[in-house]
């Protein structure tokens, strides 16, 4: 066989069933051999960002590879943001560039970069494969190296004319996902610790979801009372509404539940490369003895030197702590924190704004298999403080891309077509990758896309309001009709201005299962949950 019908040897070799695209001539041998592989489906985007998104989004809820091929320099620069965000969060990607022939490199052939050069620092490992002969060994290992540890995207250029020839001895096997566990010293160290704590706390990451450990860390935390709080957009590592959660450190995260953290005297982070938005800019963490598990030695350290450090995979690590034993001092402390959490994280029974009356409504009307994707904002702000995460739902980029949140929800709903996927975009976002609207028409993938429209890109808004009053530039938005968009694209689309025409709108997209955009106008002086416009000027942080 040629290279290019070896490389979808390999993609069926990983299991892969998706493969997402911007067509390019420079890996067009590629696209034939997909051609005949009835096993694997392309979907092709209408611009490399948000294939790449697709890609690792349906990576997130396949707990697979997501796979995205563009073309040279200018594909593989649009593809950038979505590499970025996958090595921010930690997900397996396998990006396949077409590259210019190997006669032409060196000599700005035409649409050349240096691939390996420009996304090094962006991708956990990149290559350019230029012989053909060693493109088994390579992408065989691009695959592993996207998987195991901290996965990350991995970035394999191909020389146009590699992908003709032949290739001897081709042979693949799926990759094996090694599962390093603490040792016996370890755990006696974390078990000493734990029992020397008055008011320990949990700390869980995404490594507690890409090792399936979800259900260890409920049943590790229900035998010793302790207390559980997510990593920045990792809400749903433990059920929201459990009696031992008790918050989520993301942005704008209430002070009640920041108080929680700076309270406990040990602190447990599993999963979680403890971030700048989790610890609160590097800050929540000075004084608590840290034990820090990850499966990534390079992540223990960085932020924190950790009083116990362990190499393991989360679910490793949790199955040997059950077997420890500990005497549980700090139950009453426990259930004052949750009920602190209650009392800040629960809408009020008087909806303030169409924002809490949304967020009531998809609490209410979404299943909980319900998959709910977002985009960076302040819209998010409103899913963050108030909705309850039961299961593995929700599939947010920790790097705060916008754009994300509807070609995320396209590939998270490849992966799980049986479950319904919405999401959530403010307008400045949405509009960064409307046109994968077409994409989900095209393929008749139903996602549900709900757009908070307050004409302007509110985030950014927010802070020139605090630290600039009235001096308002770059952030007005115009008045566009999504909703008039959407169905230019074949989508169905309303338009609401209340949270009983919210509700009756999703009802409506709930039933009829076929590409939807829902429009809200929302209040442009509601800034995020606990500011205004006014308090903002007033210099209320």
């Amino acid at each position: 066989m040629n290279a290019a019908e070896a490389i979808v040897q390999c993609l069926k070799s990983e299991d892969v069933s998706h493969v997402f695209c911007v067509p390019g001539e420079s890996y067009l041998p590629i696209l034939d051999a997909l051609f005949s592989e009835k096993t694997i489906q392309l979907i092709s985007a209408r611009h490399e960002g948000g294939a790449a998104f697709m890609a690792e989004g349906y990576a997130k809820a396949s707990k697979k590879v997501g796979v995205v091929m563009a073309t040279r320099g200018v594909g593989a620069t649009n593809a950038a943001i979505g590499i970025h965000t996958a090595r921010q969060d930690s997900t397996p990607m396998v990006v396949l560039l077409g590259q210019v022939a190997r006669a032409f490199r060196g000599r700005e052939g035409f649409q050349e970069i240096d691939v390996e050069a420009c996304f090094r620092p962006i991708a956990k490992w990149a290559v350019e494969i230029d012989d053909a002969q060693r493109l088994p060994e390579l992408l065989t290992r691009a695959f592993r190296i996207a998987q195991t540890g901290r996965p990350g995207p991995v970035v394999v250029a191909l020389p146009e004319d590699v992908l003709h020839e032949q290739v001897d001895h081709v042979t693949f096997s799926k990759t094996i996902v090694p599962k390093p566990a603490p040792n016996e010293e370890d755990i006696q160290r974390i078990e000493q610790l734990l029992q020397s704590a008055r008011r320990p706390i949990v700390i869980a990451g995404g490594g507690i979801i890409w090792s399936k450990a979800i259900d260890a860390l409920r049943l590790f935390a229900e035998k010793w009372s302790l207390p559980v709080m997510s990593s920045f957009r990792r809400h749903d590592v433990f059920p929201n509404n459990h009696p031992l959660y008790v918050g989520h450190l993301g942005l704008g995260t209430q002070r009640a539940i920041i108080e929680t953290v700076e309270q406990a005297d040990v602190v447990l982070a599993i999963g979680t490369r403890l971030s700048e938005v989790t610890t609160q800019d590097y800050k929540l963490l000075s004084t608590q003895k840290l034990i820090h598990i990850d499966i990534d030695y390079d992540v223990i350290g960085v932020t924190y030197s950790p009083h116990i450090g362990v190499v393991s995979d989360a679910k490793e690590a949790l199955s040997r702590l059950l077997n420890i034993q500990l005497q549980p001092s700090w139950t009453d402390w426990v259930q004052e924190r949750r009920e602190t959490y209650e009392r800040v994280s629960s809408l009020p029974s008087i909806k303030r704004n169409v924002n809490e009356e949304m967020i009531h409504t998809l609490q209410h009307l979404l299943p909980s298999e319900a998959i709910i994707t977002n985009d960076a904002g302040n819209f998010a702000s409103w899913l963050h403080s108030f909705f309850q995460f039961q299961q593995h739902t929700y599939i947010g980029p920790t790097s705060g891309a916008m754009g994300y949140g509807l070609p995320a929800a396209i590939g998270a709903k490849l992966a799980n077509p049986h479950r319904p996927v919405v999401s959530l975009s403010g307008d400045g976002g949405f509009m960064m990758t409307i046109q994968e609207l077409e994409t989900a028409v095209r393929y008749n993938i139903p996602v549900i896309s709900v757009v908070f429209n307050n004409q302007m890109y509110g985030t950014i808004r927010m802070y020139q309001e605090l630290r600039y009053p009235k001096r308002v530039i770059g952030t007005d938005l115009s008045d566009i009709s999504f909703a008039s968009i959407a169905r230019c694209f074949g989508a169905d689309s309303m338009r609401v201005e209340t949270g009983e025409q919210f509700s009756s709108a999703f009802t409506t997209a709930l039933q009829n299962n076929k590409p939807t955009v829902i429009e809200v106008m929302t209040d442009p002086n509601v800034l995020s949950p606990f500011l205004t416009m006014e308090q903002a000027r007033g210099g209320k942080q």
